[in-house]
């Protein structure tokens, strides 16, 4: 998913299971673990499976490194469990889930105590700022347009189909503040719409000022929407290393 996203400054978190022995001891813990609960859909799934599951539903915000990462669930996860013995052999109901998973997090908690882990988190929003600064600059736009445009074929009247419209609006989504599409389905969902509204897929041949007019307007739809809804996204990685420092939050950093 990051895959084309524009890097952002990242900071560096220390997790040693301080926040995460808070979040238990917090009154959200609860109705937040009754939510995952219901959201959880595993027919066959035993009581572990749901709270393998339900580890992946936190995030660091809640102290919880992510247990999608192969070393985090090996080193940190399984350990925890493991030392709950028979626990999981009961059937799953919401009562038995919550008991087991309270205990789950306490034990995951201590080991994090033990060997703290380190992750990067980076957050990008795309809010329309991008695309309104690249509109207010015609200089900048029309060359942003020009460039989009180089590689659309043109018939022997100089008109593009409107089904490239998609094609040239990837092409200057860099310089938009946008992601490429397929990056982001958030972002994807808000401009495939933008498009479907100029009827980008009709086939219609246009002559190149009518064809930047709509993708301008595309553009600015995309705009509008972003600028009432802006969608965030986080990315956390975590570092393998073994963490010296006492500090739970280091300076920031940047990627290269």
């Amino acid at each position: 998913m990051a895959s084309g996203l524009k890097r952002d400054p990242v900071v560096i978190l220390r997790i040693d299971g301080e926040e995460l022995r808070a979040f238990v001891d917090s009154p959200t813990f609860e109705p937040e673990m009754i939510s995952i609960f219901s959201e959880l859909d595993l027919p066959n799934g035993s009581l572990k499976d749901y709270i393998v599951k339900a580890f992946e539903k936190l995030s660091i915000d809640h102290g919880m490194p992510p247990s999608t990462d192969h070393w985090v669930m090996c080193d940190i996860v399984e350990p925890a469990l493991q030392s709950l013995g028979g626990i999981f052999e009961q059937p799953v109901s919401q009562e038995t889930f919550f008991a087991a998973f309270q205990r789950s997090v306490e034990g995951v908690s201590r080991i994090l105590n033990e060997k703290p882990v380190i992750v990067a988190h980076s957050q990008n929003t795309f809010d329309g700022s991008g695309i309104r600064s690249l509109m207010s600059n015609k200089f900048e736009l029309d060359k942003t347009l020009d460039l989009a445009l180089k590689n659309i074929p043109k018939d022997r009247n100089g008109k593009l189909s409107k089904d490239f419209l998609n094609v040239a609006l990837d092409a200057l989504a860099s310089s938009a503040g946008l992601p490429p599409l397929g990056a982001l389905h958030e972002v994807d969902d808000i401009m495939i719409e933008a498009l479907k509204m100029f009827n980008a897929s009709d086939g219609k041949m246009v002559k190149e000022d009518e064809f930047k007019k709509i993708l301008r307007e595309v553009l600015g739809s995309i705009m509008l929407q972003l600028e009432g809804n802006p969608v965030s996204v986080a990315v956390n990685s975590v570092v393998h290393e073994p963490a010296e420092s006492s500090s739970t939050l280091l300076p920031p950093a940047s990627l290269p």
